[in-house]
């Protein structure tokens, strides 16, 4: 995909090599927004399940306490997780983005609103909204929570360079559940989306003052 996308921009004449700020928005863009986006909409017009099967609502006093509390205790768990890996000597491989960023800090900046409009939607709407939902419908909520999560963690493969993937998928495992968590307690894939997004622009937003010496 991200071949595909690089090759397209190529024949234009624009270099994505010499603009990386502009190679991961196109990449966002088509990945997350485009081609999640689609295949969800694709197959709920295939399986004739239509667009109410994902329930998406503006969040009530009660989501919003989720989504505060859910995006805390993703930050939380990471703390967590990263200090056990740490004391048991592991390490963690690391996203390619992060790499691009350390080299151009400004694209941790562009990536912080993408996580609103695209990531966490775009991710959320395939494997909490359709994925888990259709777990839902056959297996126990756990069971569908669990298997949702373990996918959404081993897609990060694909993007991950050194060693520990392993780590870092097992890490992006825990995290998912209390996404999975999140939206079958309020059924509402707008919880998972603010919190998917929160916690990943807090991310971003902490690895561009570090780049800079900000903190």
């Amino acid at each position: 995909m991200i071949l595909t996308i690089v090759t397209g921009v190529g024949l234009l004449g624009v270099d994505l090599s010499s603009r990386p700020g502009l190679r991961l928005f196109l990449v966002t863009v088509f990945l997350q927004g485009v081609t999640f986006g689609g295949i969800t909409l694709l197959y709920l017009k295939r399986y004739h399940l239509g667009l109410g099967f994902i329930p998406i609502n503006i969040p009530d006093k009660r989501d919003s306490a989720v989504i505060i509390g859910g995006s805390i205790a993703l930050l939380g768990l990471l703390f967590v997780v990263s200090s056990v890996i740490s004391a048991l000597g592991l390490s963690s491989a690391q996203n390619q983005i992060v790499e691009v960023g350390q080299e151009n800090p400004g694209v941790f900046l562009l990536l912080v609103p993408l996580q609103f409009l695209l990531v966490g939607p775009g991710e959320e709407l395939l494997y909490r909204g359709l994925i888990q939902g259709r777990l839902r419908e056959t297996l126990h909520p756990v069971r569908a929570i669990v298997l949702a999560s373990a996918l959404f963690a081993s897609i990060h493969l694909f993007s991950l360079t050194g060693e520990g993937k392993l780590v870092y998928i097992g890490t992006a495992f825990v995290l998912a559940l209390v996404l999975g968590t999140a939206y079958e307690y309020t059924e509402n894939l707008a919880v998972p989306a603010v919190m998917h997004a929160t916690y990943n622009a807090i991310q971003f937003a902490s690895a561009y003052l570090t780049s800079t010496g900000g903190i």
